[in-house]
């Protein structure tokens, strides 16, 4: 018989929803580790009676210079589209990335858009807040009843939008109100765009929520 491997969690960031997140993780699995990755020490400090492993340092830096295993699963928990910028610093190391503004034609593609700094589009079904425990059901909305019409990660990854391709990063629920995609996850995305010419649109989205950025990435010439 295999050996069951022990699920590993490393949450970005130590406010609020991080802090959310790391308990109602260990609430819900039984044998699980919990990283927690925050810059600021005061807010670690609020969690050292916590049964988790703490880390000072920026998140996207400790992404970028650990490379864990790849079954770790990453739950972003700051106010940045985390994929999108471990994606960038990984490119830089190859060649030239141009961060670009998301194409206003996709404001016209998806469901409630939001145009953020730096050209990133949210996007959600959503017209109100979400309470912070939803579980994501599979079919139908936890506030409204309602049906939902499709799922966000597959309406996004469906788009034809000229001169770009996309990647999508999905976001999959691990706890109520805690969505986060494997460490594997963003090596392979990595691999995927490094093979691209065209512009890339990089979106991570669960079944409702959703973020998208761009960007052109070109490669250094090697020497003869």
């Amino acid at each position: 018989m295999g050996v069951t491997q022990m699920e590993s969690f490393w949450i970005l960031g130590a406010g609020h929803f991080g802090s959310l997140a790391a308990q109602r993780l260990l609430q819900q699995k039984r044998d699980c580790t919990v990283l927690l990755v925050d810059k600021e020490a005061e807010a670690l400090r609020q969690l050292e009676a916590e049964p988790i492993e703490v880390v000072k340092n920026d998140a996207i830096d400790f992404l970028v210079d650990y490379r864990g295993l790849g079954h770790e699963w990453i739950v972003p928990a700051i106010p940045v589209h985390v994929g999108f910028a471990w994606l960038c610093r990984q490119l830089a190391k190859e060649g030239v990335v141009t961060r670009l503004s998301v194409p206003s034609v996709m404001e016209h593609q998806v469901p409630n858009p939001l145009r953020a700094e730096e050209g990133t589009l949210y996007t959600s079904f959503a017209t109100f807040r979400c309470p912070d425990d939803c579980d994501e059901p599979a079919e139908i909305c936890t506030v409204t009843g309602k049906a939902r019409e499709a799922d966000l990660f597959d309406l996004i990854g469906d788009l034809q939008v000229e001169g770009y391709v996309i990647r999508i990063l999905r976001s999959q629920q691990l706890a109520p109100g805690v969505g986060g995609y494997r460490l594997s996850a963003l090596w392979r995305l990595l691999e995927e765009v490094c093979s691209v010419a065209e512009q890339i649109l990089v979106a991570t989205a669960c079944r409702c929520h959703g973020v998208i950025d761009a960007l052109r990435f070109n490669r250094k010439e090697q020497n003869a």
